[in-house]
């Protein structure tokens, strides 16, 4: 095999990769990536692809339902590595191209999922996107990776998404579904920290829409009655004025709309005012759609309004105000329409939410999405409002880190926070770094879960008499936790890494560990324990030298 050109990875899209793997040796379902909008699933994409075909002689074939996903995932495997372009294939009948001897071959569903034994076998099917796929579509996946393992009976699913749940009707892996399990995921707010997201800020519209009176279907909003309610002369010069107000300093804004109707209106208000603004739907010519999005893209067009077309996969990293004109009372919907303003861009500091529809109140902050399977009733708001500045902030704030406005005093319940009140992404992040006077090593047992649960460790990590900061370390665990589990203790220890937590607690009170002068801890406004990110550690103890480690073997197919 000759040398190809290394793919640049970050570390948690390594991370995400080597999950992959692991679970497709150790299980034989099939796994989901979990990795925010604009956090790079396609390095991920384009490096399975490499090694399935160039280190295992497998094939791959990249699945979508739409045809301009397909154009997406061939486009950025070209520019991701180049060095597969001449063995990518493309099987879809909107674009006119039936290839089927390729190594890696990207098809539309529509159109081969009664043709698998017409493309011959495949070892990994990857499947973009897959919060977008319809409950009703389940069914040609399902034909097709039922003929698919008649050709390969070890032919496996792996997905990838933003999002772990559908738009509207429920999470997306599970014993039954397609999917079977998150093997891995990163969250926004640790890309956000990270730098590799965009910070948002958030403000609630001064006038906004009641939405209590609309009604579900399937999940959502009634679209009519959606537009009707937001298609208000009032809210709507009201909206447009606040948007021009608040952009005045930025450069790009999206506006999501709630209907083609509503959307002309927005776009007449906006060119009123003497602001030019484009408009793209579902019936938008071609030609014209990519003019004005090119338009955009290049900062030639300040204001953009769409319907329906650009919450999935549209990338414009100079958005740098998300207005929602739309309510919706979907978590996924919401979570990609904000997205669009995760992207890094120079000059871009931050992306303003400016939200007219009441959906951060609704869904609380974007990075703290818990999907509900079942309403459990109103119960605590997520986030809320600042009477002064408009500022949608998390629920827990007293005083706006805003403006300074001091809410009054809430009536205290027995738990400060649940889990619908998550830190805010907007929160206040602050990192300390704690000398450790005393470190604790113990064995722990999950609460009520029965004795053969994996157990962890402890470690206790204390910077004054009664204060201290905890992490668990997962000896006894799989996959992901079991192999972060490895690298901590290597990092400190030349002993071989312990199989249990007992054995790790004894080798660590015996001496064998380096000791932690100092850590670094996170905290975010809301949340209820603080994270250790770094450490400072002393000099390793003179004990014998670790065995060498052998890693599992690169060559063993993971499939």
């Amino acid at each position: 095999m000759t040398d190809v050109p290394a793919i640049t990875l970050r570390p948690y899209q390594h991370e995400a990769v080597a999950a992959v793997y692991d679970h497709l040796r150790r299980r034989d379902d099939n796994p989901c990536i979990v990795i925010p909008t604009a956090g790079g699933k396609t390095p991920v994409m384009a490096t399975i692809c490499r090694d399935v075909v160039e280190r295992w002689d497998g094939r791959v074939l990249i699945l979508a339902h739409v045809k301009e996903l397909l154009e997406q995932a061939v486009d950025k495997l070209h520019a991701m590595a180049p060095d597969l372009w001449m063995k990518i294939g493309v099987y879809s009948a909107g674009l006119g191209s039936r290839d089927r001897d390729h190594p890696i071959i990207v098809a539309g569903i529509q159109s081969v999922y009664r043709r698998a034994a017409e493309l011959d076998g495949f070892d990994i099917i990857l499947l973009d996107e897959v919060h977008m796929v319809p409950p009703e579509g389940d069914g040609m996946y399902r034909t097709f990776l039922a003929d698919a393992k008649k050709v390969n009976p070890r032919v496996r699913l792996v997905g990838l998404t933003a999002t772990p749940y559908r738009m509207t009707t429920g999470l997306i892996c599970g014993p039954e579904n397609l999917l079977n399990e998150v093997c891995y995921e990163v969250g926004v707010r640790e890309l956000i920290v990270q730098g590799y997201l965009c910070p948002l800020r958030s403000k609630a519209g001064r006038q906004k829409a009641d939405t209590s009176g609309l009604h579900l279907r399937g999940g959502e909003f009634v679209a009519a009655e959606t537009e009707a309610l937001m298609d208000d002369d009032n809210l709507v010069y009201s909206a447009c004025r606040e948007i021009v107000e608040q952009t005045a300093e930025r450069h790009s804004t999206l506006i999501f709309a709630s209907g083609v109707k509503h959307a002309e209106h927005v776009q007449r208000v906006l060119r009123g005012m003497g602001r030019d603004c484009g408009f793209v739907c579902g019936d938008t010519l071609p030609f014209e759609r990519a003019e004005t999005l090119q338009r955009f893209r290049d900062g030639a067009l300040k204001y953009l309004v769409n319907v329906n077309v650009l919450t999935t996969g549209f990338d414009a990293p100079n958005i740098d105000c998300v207005a929602l004109l739309r309510p919706t009372n979907s978590p996924g919907l919401y979570y990609q329409m904000v997205g669009r303003g995760f992207r890094l861009h120079p000059g871009k500091t931050d992306c303003l939410v400016l939200d007219f529809g009441g959906n951060i109140l609704r869904h609380g902050p974007v990075d703290a999405l818990k999907f509900k399977e079942h309403d459990g009733g109103p119960g605590e708001a997520p986030a809320k409002e600042c009477p002064d500045c408009h500022a949608v902030i998390h629920a827990a704030y007293s005083v706006c880190p805003e403006c300074g406005h001091e809410f009054p005093p809430p009536e205290r319940e027995k738990h400060d926070y649940q889990a619908s009140t998550e830190g805010v992404l907007s929160g206040q992040v602050t990192t300390t770094e704690h000398e450790v006077i005393d470190t604790v090593f113990r064995v722990h047992q999950k609460r009520g879960t029965d004795e053969n649960h994996p157990r962890t460790m402890r470690v206790d990590y204390y910077h004054s008499l009664n204060g201290f900061v905890s992490e668990w370390v997962c000896f006894e665990h799989t996959g992901f936790a079991r192999d972060k589990a490895e690298g901590w203790w290597r990092q400190r220890s030349d002993e071989p890494v312990p199989e249990s937590a007992e054995d790790a607690v004894a080798i660590a009170n015996a001496g064998g560990l380096t000791p932690t002068v100092a850590v670094t801890v996170r905290h975010v406004a809301g949340e209820k324990y603080d994270r250790v990110i770094s450490y400072r550690l002393g000099d390793k103890p003179g004990r014998l030298p670790e065995p060498e480690y052998v890693p599992a073997d690169d060559d063993i197919i993971p499939f």
